[in-house]
């Protein structure tokens, strides 16, 4: 049993074995072609190698982001760690040069030295002072007495320079004497301490002088390398920064915020005056320090707890007033401002825009969340007056040079004008990376719009009353007429398709704006280079499309049934002509007589309405029509009383009902808008009608004329609808008088209603 259950595991692993040689002889053949094996293989068109690199960006993007919020988050800590150790090492140096002091006296002790009560009281340091008889000392004794009184005198008249060469001078003396042991320890020792001593106050002289406001450049330049020399390096970096910290504070005294003051002028002038500190700061740092890592990372634990501070001032002072007024511009250029300046470090590494944004960001959110409140509230209280009627740009505004393609009503050159306004300044926008959220935000502010539109429609206001919100709960001018309704399409595509995305071009990158100004191609060549906001207007133009299905919905509805809910459209309309005995006079029935009429004012309004964006009006008339063939299509009760009913279906019913499809497909296709659904769903029909008809045992084929004699019936119908048809003397009818009483009478008496 276990050798059958062994040989079917191997069985498998050689089967795949097999296969796996099968799939490599392919490319041991000499006859393999390795370009066209990858050819065969890739199957990536242009467009999706663009996605694809699109794509790529972005996750690069996401990723350097990710590494700077990951190299923020653990700084504070590294440079904590890098402090800590650095301040050791300091220690451990002093140790190291104590515990040498002590070794060199021990030793002289070990090796004998004897030295007298009298001579030790004599020449013990007091206060780091060597004093011996003149009559006992030799040259060197003399000079290592007199050194503490020399450097004593160089410290009080600041002679920085000479004191530290004094410094070095007795240093190299004492390692001298170390090794010829010219000197006995205690004097080494006490000349040890004079130097130590003077070199604490003379460190202490120059932290007190750098960190003085009046201090110049030079002068702590000089101070703070002066300090580094004496051995402190730490302190020497830490005084600097400090005196430049000092500096600006006592610069900042002159600056006092009020009420009434400009808060980009205020932002300006405080941004100035840190970040040239910070800068400042840095460039003494490197010119003294070098790139040390320890000085390096104290710079950017001290440039980041100063632009913290920065950041809280202007939030404190300019931001958060203007934001909660709703300034979005105000917001903006104060954080453009500021991160003008910070941005100016990067060239020397210091990167603190981050902790700009991390203050800034939400509080130019709020101001952009303001600003779009605003937009929709303005828009909603315009709507509820709006006439709907279309007119030119206001007199003065930036679009009075574009009237006609411009018309919109009043609410719409509202919201227009406002959208203009928003994005008159997004600089910043894009700095603080706010460029998606606002496109978000106007996106929403649309569709509330949107759904203004739509409330203004007549009957939609009880359907969609719940499911509004903003807008929603604003009273609305309602757009009776067929005229006021089509402007409410105007406004929304124009919207939609043109104004806004124009204007969110100024929301592009900047290596995709160098456009002339002039090029009349220029919205549209970058639109299609950025992704974001190419799948932004689509967006807007599926919006629309809601608009556009409810406008579609009410008026099918409106032909299908009448006041008190019954319909235009019922299965008694085809199936009632055989009972009939009278003669027909074949027509189309009388709701696609209406059908075409209204396609025919809606295409002539539109033709005003629309001009230059005739594929929505084309597209408009489309759905139309659709909606009412594939609402009688889908209509379960007609086709119950077609296939089921009482009555079968007979041949002039088959026949009136195959004249009416044919009737829809000729004026569909007359005015440019037979779409595929239109074509399938007039089939659809037909089909269902010819299969009713057949079930009674009947052949419907036998009973249909040719296609010839349906096509003169349609194209007299629509010259008699559209008011073409000639009369006996020669002239044409008015749409209005024969024509209408006409189609009306000859519909009825084959019973159409």
């Amino acid at each position: 049993m276990a050798a059958k259950t062994a040989r079917s595991k191997t069985t498998p692993t050689k089967e795949n074995g097999v296969r796996v040689e099968e799939g490599l002889s392919l490319f041991k053949s000499d006859k393999f072609d390795a370009d066209a094996y990858v050819q065969s293989k890739c199957s990536i068109n242009e467009k999706d190698i663009k996605q694809l690199c699109s794509y790529l960006l972005d996750l690069k993007k996401a990723s350097a982001e990710e590494m700077r919020r990951s190299v923020y988050a653990n700084y504070p800590a590294f440079i904590r760690t890098s402090k800590e150790i650095s301040d050791l090492e300091g220690e451990l140096s002093s140790i190291r040069n104590l515990l040498s002091t002590q070794a060199t006296l021990i030793h002289g002790l070990a090796n004998g030295v004897n030295i007298d009560d009298e001579k030790v009281s004599d020449g013990s340091p007091a206060n780091g002072v060597l004093n011996f008889e003149d009559n006992d000392l030799s040259d060197l004794e003399k000079w290592a007495a007199e050194y503490p009184d020399q450097l004593d005198a160089l410290l009080a008249e600041r002679r920085v320079d000479e004191a530290l060469a004094a410094f070095d001078e007795g240093e190299i003396f004492i390692s001298q004497g170390n090794e010829n042991q010219t000197l006995s320890s205690s004097v080494l020792s006490s000349l040890q301490f004079a130097i130590a001593e003077r070199k604490q106050k003379l460190a202490d002289q120059l932290a007190k002088a750098a960190c003085q406001p009046s201090t110049r450049g030079g002068e702590l330049r000089s101070a703070i390398t002066a300090l580094k020399r004496l051995g402190d390096g730490p302190r020497a970096h830490t005084v600097l920064l400090d005196a430049h910290f000092q500096r600006y504070q006592y610069n900042m005294q002159s600056l006092r915020p009020s009420s009434t003051s400009y808060g980009g002028a205020y932002t300006a002038a405080l941004s100035q005056l840190v970040f040239s500190a910070i800068s400042q700061a840095s460039s003494d740092s490197l010119g003294i320090f070098g790139k040390e890592p320890a000085y390096s990372s104290e710079l950017v634990t001290w440039a980041t707890k100063q632009t913290e501070a920065f950041s809280l001032l202007v939030k404190r002072h300019a931001l958060a007033s203007s934001a909660a007024a709703g300034g979005l511009r105000a917001a903006a250029e104060c954080a453009q401002i500021a991160l003008g300046h910070c941005s100016l470090l990067e060239v020397r590494g210091l990167t603190l825009c981050p902790v700009l944004l991390k203050h800034f960001k939400p509080i130019v959110e709020q101001a952009l969340e303001a600003n779009l409140k605003r937009i929709e509230e303005n828009t909603a209280a315009m709507a509820a007056a709006d006439d709907w009627v279309l007119t030119n740009p206001p007199a003065g505004s930036r679009h009075a040079s574009t009237a006609f393609q411009n018309r919109l009503t009043s609410s719409a050159h509202r919201f227009n004008l406002m959208v203009q306004d928003f994005f008159e300044d997004v600089g910043p926008l894009l700095c603080m990376q706010l460029g998606s959220k606002a496109l978000e935000g106007l996106f929403r502010v649309f569709s509330s719009y949107v759904d203004v539109l739509v409330r203004a429609l007549p009957g939609s206001m009880e359907e969609e009353e719940a499911n509004f919100e903003g807008f929603g709960n604003k009273i609305v001018q309602m757009a009776e007429t067929e005229a006021q309704q089509l402007a409410l399409l105007a406004n929304a595509s124009l919207l939609a398709d043109e104004l806004l995305p124009r204007a969110a071009m100024k929301l592009a990158p900047l290596d995709q704006t160098s456009h002339r100004a002039d090029d009349p191609r220029r919205p549209s060549d970058r639109q299609n280079r950025n992704p974001e906001q190419r799948e932004w207007k689509r967006r807007l133009l599926s919006t629309v499309d809601k608009l556009k299905d409810s406008f579609c919905r009410q008026h099918a509805l409106d032909l299908i049934f009448t006041e008190e809910g019954d319909s235009h459209l019922s299965a008694d309309i085809y199936i009632n002509m055989d009972g009939n005995g009278d003669d027909v006079d074949w027509f189309p029935s009388l709701i696609f007589q209406e059908l075409y009429a209204k396609l025919n004012r809606m295409a002539s309004l539109a033709a005003d309405m629309f001009e230059g964006r005739e594929r929505f009006a084309t597209s408009l008339l489309m759905r139309l029509t659709e909606t009412v063939i594939l609402w009688l299509s889908g209509d379960q009760s007609f086709w119950d009383d077609i296939e089921e009913g009482p009555r079968p279906l007979g041949p002039l019913g088959l026949r009136q009902l195959y004249l009416d499809m044919k009737f829809v497909i000729c004026f569909a296709s007359q005015g440019r808008y037979l779409s595929r659904n239109l074509h399938r769903g007039t089939n659809e029909i037909i089909n269902k009608a010819l299969a009713a008809f057949t079930a009674t045992g009947l052949d419907p084929y036998s009973e249909l004329p040719e296609d010839d004699w349906f096509n003169e019936i349609c194209l007299d119908g629509m010259e008699r609808l559209s008011g073409k048809a000639k009369g006996n003397n020669g002239e044409v009818h008015s749409p209005t008088a024969s024509v209408s009483a006409q189609s009306v009478s000859s519909a009825r008496s084959h019973g159409s209603y």
